[in-house]
């Protein structure tokens, strides 16, 4: 990242201006991690890794229609709301302000991976009081949004995702800190929220009494976790720990820069990670996007490479490219650098493959010929060095090419 220098800077009592000093004294404390194509590229075990080294790790954006994997000792862990770094015990998690919970999905994903042998999260985990709340009836919404839509659906995970991002803009949303609250306030929005549903969709059900008897133990249970999250990083930041920020979905669904209409509600591109978690952008250190060696995407929308042959069949079962949130079969084709790259125009490119197992691979001078030469390809065109590469789906199946 390049940087320059004003020698006019003005300065206050000799010293910079609060904005230069605190840059000054942050600088590459945060790394962030993106999905540079339509998802489902391996964020979560690029996370994993680094957490090792990190000393919280965040969720920005995005809610449980994401759906990262994490293979550790020949368990899998699937994550949809929490971050991946969740299993690093020394790491504490962070679901940021511009993520949206559905909360009994959160303490459902909370039980089935404790059960898998994930511990201590009770001292781990810390909420956003300013995340908004995905319920039911958002999810009945984006059920019946899409079939309204027919033909023209978008193939969405039908999670509340949209219909909850929509509350939050009109501003009639409900967040974490209003249920933990004046529970009277909470009922009263609530009620105000499910009779507009009801008036844009006259076929959805909502049993209001016991919504709301229901969130009154949502409340109790979800308090220990909740803080305010933007306040706390900031102090972690300044005490000089490391943060690690893990983006949900990816690049080509971000609302603003994807594949629209064909996105997510949210941005998942780098401008999520300063409004999702309410820091600045000169705290941010590394990105790093996360690329599988060939494209898949779930849902609708265009995908130029997409193979309807044997071959994309191959992909879809060597890789096992069946969604973690919905469980649909992943659309699968050929590595599509333009999209990767984003604003490039040129042609694609063929290069030989290689017919034998790299799984246990572990130095890149140990990988096929034809393996270098495509990471060197993708490097030359990025004009972007590869740092990792996964050839498996165990934590341990990492390439270190730096």
């Amino acid at each position: 990242m390049a940087s320059t220098t004003n020698s006019k800077q003005p300065q206050v009592n000799g010293e910079l201006p609060c904005f230069k000093k605190f840059m000054m004294e942050n600088k590459n404390k945060v790394t962030v991690v993106l999905g540079a194509q339509w998802g489902d590229e391996g964020k979560g075990k690029v996370v994993d890794l680094l957490a090792v080294n990190s000393d919280i790790v965040c969720r920005c954006q995005g809610g449980n229609n994401a759906g990262h994997t994490v293979v550790v000792d020949g368990k899998e862990f699937d994550f949809h709301l929490l971050p991946s770094g969740i299993i690093n015990t020394k790491c504490i998690s962070v679901i940021g302000n511009g993520v949206v919970i559905h909360i009994p999905g959160l303490f459902e994903e909370l039980k089935k991976n404790e059960l898998k042998g994930m511990q201590g999260w009770q001292d781990r985990l810390i909420v956003s009081d300013r995340a908004h709340i995905v319920f039911d009836l958002h999810q009945q919404a984006d059920g019946l949004q899409e079939a309204e839509k027919g033909k023209n659906s978008l193939g969405t995970t039908k999670k509340g995702i949209g219909p909850t991002y929509s509350s939050k803009a009109t501003r009639n949303g409900v967040r974490i800190g209003d249920l933990l609250g004046d529970f009277s306030v909470f009922e009263e929005k609530f009620r105000t929220l499910a009779a507009g549903y009801k008036r844009m969709f006259p076929a959805l059900e909502v049993d209001i009494e016991s919504e709301l008897a229901r969130y009154r133990e949502y409340a109790d249970r979800i308090r220990p976790l909740v803080k305010d999250t933007v306040a706390y990083l900031h102090r972690e930041i300044k005490l000089g720990k490391k943060v690690l920020v893990e983006g949900a979905n990816a690049a080509m669904l971000d609302i603003d820069f994807g594949t629209y209409p064909y996105v997510t509600s949210s941005n998942c591109s780098i401008g999520g990670v300063c409004t999702g978690l309410g820091l600045p952008p000169n705290v941010i250190g590394d990105v790093i996007g996360v690329v599988k060696a060939y494209t898949t995407r779930v849902g609708d929308g265009p995908f130029p490479t997409e193979l309807h042959d044997e071959t994309g069949k191959l992909l879809q079962e060597r890789g096992h490219e069946v969604g973690v949130t919905t469980r649909r079969v992943r659309r699968c084709g050929w590595l599509d650098l333009v999209v990767v790259k984003y604003t490039a125009m040129v042609d694609y490119i063929t290069l030989p493959g290689w017919d034998c197992k790299i799984e246990d691979v572990r130095q890149m001078e140990n990988l096929p010929e034809q393996a270098r030469q495509y990471v060197k390809t993708i490097e030359d065109f990025l004009q972007i060095p590869v740092k990792y590469i996964g050839v498996g789906q165990g934590r341990e199946s990492i390439i270190r090419a730096e």
